[in-house]
């Protein structure tokens, strides 16, 4: 039996605790460069066993958001440098997540004359607010096979700049129906060459990110993030009951640091990945009211999980592993600031002994 407060070796990686900070989107680079308060943000969740940021595009067409960060320029690096330095001095450790956002785009958004890409030209139902309001997504530009290689190029070569800009390693966002997931799913995935078709080929696509990623630098400091039966940006998994297996089966190998689950209401499946994965894992648990809260902690107890993440608890409160330690209390999320603004909703919310 193990507890969220028991330190947990990551493949190498010791962490304090077994609460994990989950990634969110903040969209506060003002840019594609985080600033220092992003540094500021980070360094006071440190506590945290461990922080997985926000997604980070790997790639300038990758990007899905208005002012959210990159790591595909030395600009991009220098400004992770002073993020990971200051989580460091902190006593934390971070991994930066690597979120390609495939068809989840907008040409408004993306620089010069790019256009969102995917693995079929399907467009996703909704709108995508672009900095100058919402806008319909467009049809994506279907990736041929030799631009399918060199995405997958761009993830590594994103993972070394991470590594040089001081992160313990990165995490691969093939969830929520960005790129990964774009390529695991039937509805998004029509193609009828070797990354298309049975499942045997739709997971080829995040195979190759996480061999190649581990490959630039150690499978090690790779974790990987799924979450099954998300219907999130209009994806459709009608055999996640099978696909998923395959996926892990094919990722074990590799040797990778966790496997990380945001879950839907899919309990036993994620049991079932829980016994087939050789690493650690990492859930971020299906609550069917509310975000992840001390309730979900037994989880760990029971052996569930190996760690926990927290999302918008998290996001409120700065010192969450006390918080939880001391049985709260617990500042409330303000979900009006969670995308874009200022340091209000950001840097501002009390740690415990300052509320006290």
């Amino acid at each position: 039996m193990s507890t969220a407060f028991e330190p947990l070796d990551l493949a190498g990686t010791k962490l304090a605790n077994r609460i994990v900070m989950a990634p969110m989107t903040r969209s506060r680079a003002y840019g594609t460069v985080p600033s220092q308060a992003v540094a500021e943000y980070y360094a006071q969740r440190a506590s945290a066993g461990l922080i997985i940021t926000e997604g980070i595009q790997p790639s300038a067409v990758g990007q899905g958001y208005p002012d959210t960060p990159g790591l595909h320029t030395d600009e991009q690096v220098e400004g992770w440098r002073a993020v990971t330095d200051a989580v460091h001095a902190a006593g934390g450790r971070i991994f930066a997540q690597l979120m390609h956002a495939g068809r989840i785009g907008h040409p408004d958004v993306l620089p010069g004359d790019l256009h969102p890409v995917a693995p079929s030209a399907v467009r996703p139902a909704g709108k995508l607010f672009t900095g100058a309001g919402l806008e319909e997504f467009k049809i994506p530009v279907e990736l041929t096979g030799a631009e399918v290689e060199a995405t997958i190029a761009d993830f590594a070569a994103a993972a070394r700049n991470a590594v040089a800009a001081g992160f313990d390693g990165i995490e691969l966002h093939g969830a929520n129906g960005y790129l990964i997931h774009q390529f695991l799913s039937g509805n998004t995935n029509l193609r009828t060459d070797g990354w298309g078709g049975p499942v045997a080929n739709r997971i080829r696509f995040a195979v190759e990110v996480a061999r190649a990623t581990a490959d630039a630098i150690g499978g090690n400091r790779v974790g990987l993030r799924i979450s099954p039966a998300n219907r999130y940006n209009d994806i459709a998994e009608d055999d996640h009951q099978e696909l998923y297996p395959a996926l892990v089966d094919a990722i074990n190998p590799l040797g990778l640091a966790y496997l990380h689950i945001a879950e839907q209401d899919q309990r036993p499946l994620t049991l079932e990945l829980r016994k087939r994965f050789t690493g650690t894992l990492i859930l971020n648990p299906y609550t069917s009211e509310g975000p992840t809260s001390a309730a979900e902690l037994q989880l760990l107890e029971d052996g569930t999980a190996d760690a926990l993440a927290f999302g918008a608890l998290f996001l409120a409160n700065p010192d969450l592993p006390a918080r939880l330690a001391a049985g709260g209390p617990f500042n409330t999320p303000d979900q009006s600031t969670f995308f874009g603004g200022t340091e209000k909703g950001y840097t501002d919310y009390p740690a415990l002994q300052t509320a006290r």
